[in-house]
């Protein structure tokens, strides 16, 4: 969040909005929280975008040594989970959202990813509770039971 964006931006600009907003779908509710800056002059877009990405919402903190146990405890790469689908424009915009629910198709196999955080005193099976349930409009949506 905010140091990620303090990184790329003016010293005093970077501000937090909507702190904490409740944001309700189906099958879930999520926290967001909307931090904005303005970029340092020899930062561009695609500077602000590899210091939000991975979010470490979905990493842990501090992210670079979170990351690292990241990759040493999972088996496997995350893959597109945890990473961003979004748009830069020609006028210097962009916009990203951060892929935690997906849908992969490849080689006519859907894969669907979700993931609960972890912390200190996380209960096991509410996390897994919380990852099917994140899971269960993506499975209703490709007809599979659940």
């Amino acid at each position: 969040g905010r140091n990620d964006v303090r990184s790329v931006c003016s010293s005093g600009t970077v501000k937090v909005e909507d702190f904490m907003s409740v944001l309700k779908y189906s099958h879930v509710q999520h926290i967001e929280t909307t931090v904005i800056g303005d970029l340092r002059e020899e930062c561009d877009q695609f500077d602000a975008a590899r210091s939000v990405f991975p979010a470490g919402t979905l990493s842990g903190a501090p992210k670079l040594r979170a990351m690292e146990i990241i990759d040493d405890l999972e088996g496997a790469p995350r893959g597109i989970y945890g990473g961003g689908i979004g748009y830069f424009s020609i006028d210097g915009s962009s916009d990203f959202a951060i892929a935690i629910r997906s849908v992969l198709i490849q080689d006519g196999v859907a894969c669907v990813q979700a993931g609960a955080g972890i912390v200190a005193d996380s209960d096991p099976e509410k996390e897994f509770q919380e990852t099917e349930r994140k899971m269960a409009a993506m499975k209703r949506a490709l007809g599979v039971a659940t």
